[in-house]
This record gives C-alpha cells, structure tokens and sequence, in this order.
C-alpha cells in the first residue's frame, strides 16, 4: 500500500463520547429527521396501510439493522471517518469510497439546510397563521417566490436570512467538537423534541375526525403485499430512515470507546428510529382526518400528504382550521425543525471528520474549511429556483447516491475483501448481542439483492420518464451531475497525500484478547 511521504507523523488524537447515553441519544438524533416526519406517514398509507408495516419490519431486520450493524463495525475497528476507516479496511479502493459517501454528504446538506430554514420561519409564522387562506400560494408565491427557471441568482430575503442563521448556528455547534458540541446538542435537542412530538400527537388525537385518519392509515390492505414496489418501498424508507452507509453511523461509532457494546446501542437506536416513524404517523394521519372532516371529504380525496406539500401546504391549511391552530402550528414546525437539526448535524460530521483526518487539521481549521458549503447552499436554496434545487438534488442524491454506496460497501466488504467474519469478531467481542452467519447473508445477500433491484427501477424511471417535469439539461447538470461529482470525489481525492501515516492507528487487542478480558460485559 502506498504510504504517504510524511509518515513519521503523529496520527491526531480522535475524540470521544463521554458514554453510552450521549452516543445513542446522537444517533438517534441523526436518525430521527424530516423523513420520519413527512415521508413515512405518506409512504405507509399508500403501500397498503396498516399492511405496510410487515414489509417495513421485515426490512428493518433484513436489512436497516444488518447494515448499521455493518458500519458500526467498521468505524469502531478502524478508528475513522468513512475515507480513513475504509482506506484501512481496503485500501486507495476503500478509501474512494468513503470519498464516495463524504460527497453524498455534503450535497444532502447543501439543501438539507434550506428546509430547516423554511421549518424556522414557519416556526414564527404559526403564531400569527401569516399564511392566511391559501398556505399553498404563499408557500410558492410569496415566501418561496418560486420561479419558474430552473436556475436564478434571484435571492430571496425572506429565505436567505434563517438559512444564513442556520448554517452559523451548525458551524458554531460543529466547531465545538463531538462532546462539547455533537453530543451536547443532541442532549439538549432531543429531550426536548420528544417532549413536543408527543404533545403534538397527543393534541392530534383529540381532533374531530382524527378515528377517521387513524383508520386510513392502519387499514390493511393485504393485497398490496403481493406489489414488489411496496417491499422496495419499505426497504427504501427503513435504509433512508436510519442514516446508514454514507458515513454517519460509520463516523460516530469511530467515536465510542473501546469496550462498547456497538450492538446493544444499535438495537436502541433502530427501534426507538421506528417507533418515532409510526408515532409520526399516527400523529399526521390522525390530524388529517381531521382536516378531512373539516373539509366534508375523506382523507383519500386530499392531496399532499407526503414531502414538502405536506409540511408547508397541508398543514398550515389544517392549523388555519383549528382552535389555538398557531400553538399546534408552532408545536409541528418547531418539531420539524428540531428533528432536522440534529439529523444536519450528523450530515456535516461526516464532511469535517473527513477533512481532519485527510489533512490533520484541528476541528476549528475543519470547521472552517467547510465554509464552501453554506456559499453553494445560499446560491441554491436562497434564490427563486430554491424549491427546484432542493427537490433534484435529494432525489438524486438519495435515490442514486446513497443506494450506490450500499450495495458497492455491502458486496465489497463481503465477497471482495472477504472481511464479513472478522468483522463480526470484532462486534461480537464487544457487545452483547451476537451477530454470526445470518448477519453475513442479510448484509452480503440479501441487502444488495432488494437494493439493486430498487437502484435499477429508478434509474430506468430517471431516464425514461425524467423527474417532475423539469428540464432535461438541468436533471443532468443538478440530478446527474451530484453523482458524477461524488464519483469525481471517490476518485481524485485518494490521490492527494495524508498529513500522516492513513495505516497508523491505534493497536486494538484481538477478538479473543478482548472477550478474555470481558469486552464491554
């Protein structure tokens, strides 16, 4: 393996949770995002319902919980961000791919903080309902003044100032560093998010009309099993869900201690992950019944009940609806928000821990580095055609960037490097739920089979019949061009030189020495 000409010196010293809590307490907080919120409640309801959530608890075990199992591993192993950890792992080859996914990052969160933004002024808009009779031609028109270019330098004052302000609030917590910063965040955060994600459900669940959204969402319809797109459906929701293979989890479990049991927290942080999920959709559904019982018709006639129509269409129509709707409203955007946030910090950990360990700089110099995101992010998201960029970039990103990185780290780890058992010694050494061959085939097998399958659907889909209508020349620079550019990244960034030796790093005991000494039990 080639070494870099500098390597006498010292591998910089990698920071550390404080425990358990605070580690699980961030991965949930990554993992509980806007997705949970706006995108499960949509999906269930039209896969089947209440039978949905057999394929997406089978996805979960199959494949959510295999794969986070999977980058546990390999950050706890080696000791890295996703290029350094996977560049220890296999190489110049592993180390392109964890540029791979630190792209992917970066591009989620050029727009990811632009509806953070759009969450912070409705924040402020709920208590006066600013919206008024239309929250739909104010979102387009007057806040967003979308415009019907695909590009614009065109900046919206209204938009631009929160994201400024959300960007300084990320970099500030970021610079802090992973105790200090990270953990304190999600410490604070999501105490206080689950405290008012329940009083919203609660709130909701007391609406006229909420029986009639609960049964529209937990209806089964059996026969949508028989449907290959909604297990594909299922899996897709469960893999986005969790945060999983394009560097977060990869990251953070870099930063447990070494007897940790990696498992344990896992399990915690995919099932506390799922029970947000259907919470947050029995809290939705139950408020559209009641903005359908308002309306006179049934919560299949409404329209926008997934994404961004969701959140800032459909909702601000229901709060407008309610008694006390500017308290509920406040309640849902400061939700929405506070979820985002600590999901947006988990995103911009994976960009800074990469660049700190590539170039051996300190968390402030990393911080700062990274200064080229909120310039691209303003010139996107703050502009008339926010709302175009936004949505092509996480469809591609997403949909493309992500499922790539999975299947390619799934197969490559377990049938290229044949690592897949060593591994699973290494996890199993320290944590308390055991892991062996059928992890092997959910991860090596299974995984990339319904991922495959699901990347190939979509690409087809992508090329055939192009995306929301939108031009092609701009699918292929802003859609297309996001993967050409992480693929750039995986190939270009491997072969700039390590500030130190990328193959120094702390000696760990063997499997067996580890379980001698009693691992994390």
């Amino acid at each position: 393996m080639t070494r870099s000409p500098n390597t006498n010196a010292a591998v910089p010293e990698r920071e550390q949770w404080t425990g358990q809590i605070g580690f699980i307490l961030s991965a949930i907080g990554s993992a509980v995002g806007l997705g949970n919120i706006w995108r499960f409640p949509g999906v269930a309801y039209e896969s089947g319902g209440g039978a949905f959530l057999i394929p997406y608890l089978v996805a979960l075990i199959t494949a959510g919980i295999p794969i986070l199992f999977l980058d546990y591993a390999i950050g706890h192993r080696y000791r890295g961000s996703a290029p350094l950890a996977l560049r220890r792992l296999a190489g110049k080859f592993g180390e392109g791919l964890g540029w791979f996914q630190v792209v992917i990052a970066a591009a989620i969160a050029v727009y990811y903080a632009g509806v953070l933004a759009w969450a912070a002024s409705y924040f402020i808009f709920s208590f006066d309902q600013r919206w008024g009779d239309d929250p739909t031609a104010f979102f387009v028109g007057d806040y967003l003044k979308a415009s019907s270019s695909p590009f614009t330098l065109d900046f919206v004052p209204g938009v631009l100032i929160p994201l400024v302000l959300m960007w300084v609030v990320l970099l500030v917590v970021l610079g802090a560093g992973v105790v200090k910063g990270v953990q304190r965040a999600n410490v604070i955060i999501m105490p206080a998010l689950i405290f008012f994600f329940l009083a919203l459900v609660i709130r909701a669940l007391f609406l006229p009309g909420a029986v009639d959204g609960l049964n529209a969402f937990f209806t089964p319809d059996f026969g949508a099993l028989a449907d290959p797109s909604v297990w594909a459906a299922a899996y897709s929701q469960v893999f986005f869900s969790l945060s999983i293979a394009f560097g977060i989890m990869l990251t953070y479990s870099s930063y447990r201690k070494r007897r940790s049991n990696m498992t344990g927290a896992g399990l915690v942080v995919a099932f506390a992950n799922s029970s947000f999920e259907i919470v947050a959709g029995i809290g939705v559904f139950a408020t559209l019944g009641f903005f359908a019982h308002q309306q006179g018709v049934a919560v299949g006639e409404l329209e926008g009940l997934t994404g961004v129509g969701l959140a800032f269409m459909t909702f601000p129509a229901i709060v407008s609806e309610m008694a006390g709707g500017g308290f509920f409203g406040a309640l849902f955007f400061g939700t929405l928000a506070l979820a985002g946030l600590t999901s947006f910090i988990s995103i911009l950990e994976v960009v800074i821990a990469a660049i700190r360990d590539k170039f051996g700089l300190s968390r402030i110099q990393a911080t700062a580095w990274i200064g080229v995101l909120p310039i691209i992010s303003i010139v996107l998201l703050g502009t008339t055609s926010g709302l175009t960029a936004l949505d092509t970039i996480d469809q591609w990103a997403n949909n493309i960037g992500i499922v790539v990185s999975a299947i390619v780290m799934t197969v490559f780890v377990i049938w290229v490097r044949r690592d897949g058992n060593q591994l699973a010694s290494h996890i199993n050494a320290v944590s308390t739920f055991r892991i062996g061959k059928l992890w092997l085939f959910f991860t090596g097998v299974l995984s990339p089979a319904v991922l495959a399958y699901i990347l190939v659907a979509k690409i087809i889909e992508l090329i055939t019949e192009g995306y929301a209508g939108y031009d092609t020349w701009y699918l292929v620079v802003a859609g297309w061009g996001t993967i050409v550019l992480a693929v750039a990244g995986a190939v270009l960034l491997p072969m700039l030189a390590w500030r130190h030796d990328p193959d120094k790093f702390e000696t760990w005991p063997t499997s067996e020495q580890l379980l001698e000494k009693g691992g994390a039990r």
